[in-house]
């Protein structure tokens, strides 16, 4: 809740919906770990959420004892195969979810989502260059690594094009947005025919998945996420005086400039970091902030970890299901695109009818 809406809210009632913020905190606090426990026992070797949790906590706490009956084979399969994929899903969750906060404040759009400055299209642009070149020139070249530099380069150009005009502004950044998105876009749409009948490598990558994920990305995921969002959190008032606009946050004390391009790159290494590993997952980033924005509470101090603890319990169980539904597996970016573009619409249209009414 910004300053203004705060002043204009009874105090009861925004003390309660603080306690709510709070409760609802600790109650995804403890789901988290329960949904690791499940998610590592499903698959075509059922464990028991026991057995899970004896392998957890015998290869964390080095307590070879607890692995005690169970077999080398769960052991492996439950902590090296199973588990940083989980640890993957529940981080790229996370870092969407509170990107998506991030930039529905300090763009003013409640429908700003982590990919609107065009960081996805660049990460897209990377990975698919490094597909093609790694199957065209057998170039040792690693999709993840290239998606992050081009994120990176991608933020870097938008920001400059931006500054050419009137500053950071709000408008400033979506035009440039989506000037480099449209061009980052075509260079993946001509590297895509270039690659003839090796395309499906590109198709599956942009299509968002967490399959095959190992540890190595998973701590690529783990640090940054957590650093980004204790920044966040730490500086969430600012977050919160931005949205009453630059002069309504200028008034109140907060360097709006310094303020924006923090949040604009602690908002793109969230993004960045999740597509480089992950590919492009829609909609999580999008649709977790807004509901929380609009259900429970606006106020940044308490939305940014609710959204990163919904948005990461969400694609663990989205990828849980994706990994139980058919003989193939379907990407996670697929069927979140799928359930929340439709919930979504239906969102959007019944809050526009609430309007009117």
């Amino acid at each position: 809740m910004n300053s203004k809406n705060r002043k204009s809210s009874p105090p009861g009632l925004f003390a309660a919906k603080q306690k709510l913020c709070y409760s609802m905190i600790a109650v995804l606090c403890a789901l988290l770990p329960l949904a690791v426990i499940f998610s590592a026992g499903l698959g075509a070797m059922r464990l028991s959420p026991g057995d899970v949790a004896r392998i957890l906590l015998g290869r964390l706490t080095g307590r070879l004892d607890l692995l005690d009956g169970i077999s080398g084979g769960a052991v492996a399969v439950v902590f090296d195969l199973r588990l940083p994929r989980i640890v993957c899903a529940a981080f790229t969750g996370a870092a969407l979810s509170a990107a998506g906060v991030i930039f529905q404040a300090i763009l003013q759009n409640p429908l700003a989502d982590p990919y609107t400055l065009g960081i996805s299209t660049g990460a897209a642009f990377g990975a698919s260059l490094a597909i093609f070149l790694n199957m065209a020139a057998a170039l040792p070249l690693p999709p993840p690594l290239c998606a992050l530099v081009f994120s990176v380069l991608t933020l870097a150009a938008v920001l400059a094009i931006a500054n050419r005009g009137s500053g950071l502004v709000t408008a400033n950044l979506i035009m440039a947005g989506i000037i480099v998105s449209a061009v980052l876009q075509a260079g993946v749409s001509f590297i895509k025919m270039a690659s003839g009948e090796n395309v499906g490598a590109i198709v599956f990558w942009l299509m968002g998945s967490l399959s095959g994920r190992s540890w190595a990305d998973a701590l690529l995921l783990a640090p940054v996420t957590s650093a980004a969002l204790v920044l966040a959190i730490l500086f969430s008032r600012d977050l919160n005086l931005l949205s009453l606009g630059n002069r309504g946050a200028e008034s109140l004390g907060v360097n709006v400039k310094r303020a924006r391009l923090l949040y604009l790159l602690l908002g793109a290494a969230l993004t960045a970091c999740s597509v480089s590993v992950c590919g492009i997952i829609g909609f999580a980033g999008l649709v977790v902030p807004h509901l929380l924005r609009f259900s429970v509470t606006s106020d940044n101090r308490q939305l940014l970890p609710l959204a990163a603890l919904s948005g990461a319990l969400l694609l663990t169980l989205a990828d849980d299901a994706v990994r139980l539904i058919g003989s193939g597996e379907i990407p996670v970016g697929v069927l979140t695109t799928l359930l929340g573009g439709p919930f979504f619409i239906y969102i959007f249209i019944r809050r526009k009818g609430a309007a009117r009414e």
